[in-house]
């Protein structure tokens, strides 16, 4: 059983976190509408000053904030601090608009190295461990949050970053890595290429898992775990608030712990923004509450998920976070019906005969949402006859309308014809962007 990296703040009673969650929420508050023009002018415009609020149940007074917000305020103008207290900057990129630029003071890096530890020492990272680090460095925080959380725990860093995965498995195997961070399509990614080697599970020493960055489902788990020999665990994070070490999953795996002594969660209606009771499926909001340079007030996520105030069978009291089942901008709507990929996905890892890579393709014919799925078939299986994949297909295809709820064509795949990710993996086209 793992132990804890700050039991005090992990097992502390719900009434004394909402406490401590209310006083650090005022404090950013007045420091936020005092040096954030931005946020003051937002205020002003809601009809708040931080005189309004006393305590968490004050939080739903104050206006959201919006990733088109830090754009608009492109690169620094939401920072709370100075130029000359910022010790390094990151930003996410995206397929729309600018980059979003997130700022750290000394102090910010120290709460960030802090949730990561606790995050690793969840599912039971220690000293003696050797994390093999794949994802990306750079602005991108995935790399540096996972590397500085493994270094404050002590354990031996290989900070490898994406890419070269012959490299990855040669290192994975040479150096005797017992941790592997990256997402988690990457990881099944790095299990081809063992294949194609002729690398066994047995010849490494991973024994854990931490892969996040994008959703990802029970059924992919349970192939990451017997492709690699590991125990996979979840791992939540999103730069604008602080990056990976949001939220971890403990050893119990059921629901992630999010760090609220330094985030504030709300779930919300995505179309209403109203506040959504305990137990409901929402959108996520995040409050930063301790961060210095950008202190972000109810930021929406995009990210859908369900909170769950109860104690932890691990003996952590910390809200835990489902895990997310998709996004409310990344929701495919086709002929009425919301659908997300991690839906389909749930789908075809259950078939033995697939490779859990697809793409999802949604088109318009004749003013009608037609959506095609292809799916890379398990080497060697086209060699079948036509009989057996006709009603592989078949299977497959009433299984997916049976679970969305609409119908799709299903276009099986050879093996390694859909392109794969060092990263986030890209799993839809929708080509009725061109007819609008």
């Amino acid at each position: 059983m793992a132990g804890y990296w700050n039991a005090d703040i992990e097992t502390m009673d719900l009434e004394a976190l909402k406490k401590l969650q209310g006083e650090r929420l005022k404090a950013t508050i007045e420091r936020v509408y005092r040096n954030v023009p931005y946020y003051a002018e937002k205020m002003k415009r809601a009809g708040v000053t931080p005189d309004d609020i006393n305590g968490v149940e004050d939080l739903k007074k104050l206006p959201f904030t919006y990733k088109t917000d830090l754009r608009d305020n492109y690169p620094f103008g939401t920072f709370a601090v100075p130029m000359d207290q910022v010790v390094r900057v990151h930003a996410s990129s995206g397929t729309t608009g600018k980059m979003t630029v997130v700022g750290y003071t000394e102090n910010d890096i120290h709460t960030w190295s802090e949730c990561m530890a606790r995050s690793l020492t969840n599912v039971g990272v220690t000293s003696k461990d050797i994390v093999h680090v794949a994802y990306g460095y750079g602005l991108f925080t995935g790399g540096l949050g996972l590397h500085y959380g493994a270094e404050r725990v002590g354990a031996t860093v290989i900070p490898v970053s994406g890419g070269n995965t012959r490299r990855q498995v040669e290192l994975l195997r040479d150096f005797k890595a017992t941790v592997l961070c990256c997402t988690p399509s990457y990881a099944l990614y790095i299990a081809d290429e063992m294949a194609e080697m002729g690398v066994k599970k047995e010849e490494l020493c991973l024994r854990l898992g931490i892969f996040g960055a994008e959703p990802w489902t029970e059924e992919m788990r349970q192939q990451i775990e017997e492709r690699l020999g590991l125990k996979a665990y979840d791992i939540y994070g999103l730069s604008e608030i602080i990056g990976p070490g949001v939220a971890m999953e403990c050893e119990e795996k059921n629901g992630l712990h999010i760090m609220a002594d330094h985030f504030i969660p709300e779930i919300i209606d995505p179309v209403t923004e109203e506040v959504l009771p305990p137990g409901s499926k929402g959108e996520l909001v995040f409050t930063c509450i301790t961060k210095e340079a950008l202190p972000l007030i109810r930021y929406r996520t995009r990210d859908l998920t369900i909170l769950d105030w109860h104690k932890c069978a691990c003996g952590r009291t910390s809200p835990r976070m489902f895990k997310v089942t998709g996004r409310s901008d990344d929701m495919l709507i086709i002929r009425g019906v919301n659908v997300f990929p991690s839906q389909v996905e749930s789908v075809l890892l259950k078939y033995s005969e697939v490779e859990p890579h697809y793409m999802i393709i949604v088109d318009r014919k004749d003013n009608l949402d037609i959506m095609e799925i292809q799916i890379e078939v398990t080497n060697g299986l086209f060699s079948d006859e036509v009989r057996k994949l006709e009603a592989l297909e078949r299977r497959i295809r009433e299984d997916i309308e049976s679970t969305l709820g609409i119908s799709a064509k299903v276009r099986l795949v050879e093996h390694k014809t859909i392109q794969r990710s060092e990263g986030k993996a890209k799993r839809v086209i929708d080509r009725r962007q061109l007819f609008k």
